[in-house]
């Protein structure tokens, strides 16, 4: 034996075979535990991909199952009618499909004025700057009432494929869901500063901006709604609804262009200066004596009522 060396059992003397025995037993130990562990990864990835098919499958079903998404609370006629005060009419959300429901009919002493809008439009714009001080003081007191319907007509007439056009008429229409009292100054917001047609528009976020220094209430609800463009496909049902007509209570079958503006079911047929006194001159001419015998606070509109243009 030479020292310093460990002793090594002969081959084939019994400590030999028993240390063969403890290597062969260790071995299938090891091996068992990495057969252990082999089975265990399959098993927990085929559990995970089951779940993810029932993951798929579930929203698929729930995807499947889900109805058409309806239309903004308060414009069950497809516009949002405002009256004394600013106050909108509360209404249900126009069902997918369904038929829009006409606001319920003014007594004889109140004005009924339906517009239809497209926010991109320059001549709605320009009725608007024009317009709005008037149309509020009418509505304001309870000398009338407005009907605002957004429509996107110029959708396709944006830079960039941003279609303003439909994004800004879902704004108005997630405002008319969740702060339907701000929508007279959301509409008008919508118009100062007007993006041109052929640009990008306002952003998501500039549409954001403007709810916000109108005034809107549960302005976290009327953000996500624009961001996630909740009403576009109820503003192209709707504005399908006016380009085929027909038009409920009025003089004409179908909406041709925007601004449309229609007094007591006649279409107000104004010139391109849109002056505030050529719309006073007509809403007196369509209501007559019952509209100019309206008592005070309200004051009757009149041909030489200038009123101040909203800048």
């Amino acid at each position: 034996m030479t020292y310093g060396e460990p002793d090594r059992a002969e081959p084939g003397s019994s400590d030999a075979r028993a240390a063969a025995k403890e290597r062969a037993r260790e071995l299938r130990a090891l091996h068992r535990k990495q057969e252990r562990r082999r089975r265990l990864i399959v098993q927990l990835s085929v559990l995970g991909g089951a779940l993810v098919v029932i993951g798929i499958v579930a929203v698929t079903l729930i995807s499947m199952n889900q109805s058409p998404e309806r239309g903004p609370l308060n414009m069950a006629s497809d516009g949002i009618k405002i009256g004394t005060d600013l106050t909108a009419v509360r209404t249900g959300g126009l069902a997918p499909s369904s038929t829009p429901v006409p606001s319920e009919v003014n007594p004889v002493d109140v004005v009924e004025i339906r517009i239809y809008v497209d926010y991109l439009c320059a001549n709605c714009g320009t009725f608007d700057r024009k317009n709005s001080e008037q149309l509020r003081t009418w509505v304001s007191s309870g000398a009338a009432t407005l009907e605002i319907h957004p429509i996107a007509l110029l959708t396709t007439k944006s830079a960039g494929g941003s279609q303003y056009s439909l994004r800004a008429a879902n704004a108005a229409a997630c405002v008319a869901e969740y702060s339907p009292d701000s929508f007279f100054d959301f509409h008008e917001a919508l118009f100062r500063d007007q993006p041109e047609e052929g640009s990008e528009g306002l952003t998501d976020e500039q549409l954001v901006q403007r709810a916000s220094k109108a005034g809107v209430t549960n302005l976290s609800k009327v953000a996500t709604c624009i961001e996630k463009r909740r009403f576009t496909s109820w503003v192209q049902q709707a504005t399908v609804r006016a380009l085929n007509g027909p038009i409920p209570d009025a003089d004409i079958e179908a909406i041709t262009t925007a601004p449309t503006i229609i007094v007591n079911g006649k279409r107000f047929q104004y010139t391109k200066e849109f002056d505030a006194k050529e719309l006073a001159q007509f809403v007196t001419e369509v209501q007559g004596d019952e509209y100019t015998a309206t008592p005070e606070p309200t004051p009757p509109p009149t041909p030489s009522a200038t009123p101040t243009p909203v800048g």
